[in-house]
């Protein structure tokens, strides 16, 4: 019986002492500081940097390069002049509408057509490719946006170069 007492006794104060081991090891909260991307406090609301867009007219600027196969080109040249873009004022169709351009490499520092894809109503199955712009397409930069100077949040490794 006593054998037994000082078997037990031994192993409440072994579990006491990792009791007390594990909270002073306990994980500390984080810094509101060392939350964010910005390193600061979550509760300062942030000045943001100025970023400017191109300030070159249309047929001043040459294509910007895209970001990877397939990603929509970018405009090179000031639209502050062209917005709203809605489907009743659309002046990027007023330029790009270039149908006998459609699906050919336009030549350097000409008008960079609306590609047939634009004509054609992806929705419907087995769709035919009109001659007017599909109503979904008229919201030129929800995809299309002008590159503006400002720098990076995060750095970007991104390469769409495949590997072998």
């Amino acid at each position: 019986m006593r054998n037994n007492f000082k078997l037990i006794s031994f192993n409440l104060l072994a579990c006491l002492a990792l009791l007390v081991s594990a909270t002073s090891h306990a994980a500390q909260p984080i810094p509101a500081n060392d939350m964010g991307l910005s390193k600061g406090s979550v509760f300062d609301v942030p000045e943001p940097k100025v970023s400017h867009y191109p300030s070159t007219a249309p047929g001043e600027s040459s294509v910007l390069p895209r970001a990877y196969l397939g990603a929509p080109p970018q405009i090179p040249h000031d639209i502050s002049d062209f917005l709203p873009i809605t489907a009743q004022t659309n002046m990027c169709v007023a330029c790009h509408n270039q149908p006998a351009l459609r699906g050919g490499n336009p030549a350097k520092g000409t008008v960079v057509p609306i590609p047939v894809s634009h004509y054609t109503d992806h929705r419907i199955p087995h769709a035919k490719t009109g001659d007017n712009l599909i109503n979904a397409r008229y919201n030129c930069n929800q995809c299309h946006v002008p590159q503006s100077d400002a720098p990076a949040l995060v750095g970007n490794s991104f390469s769409s170069k495949r590997k072998r």
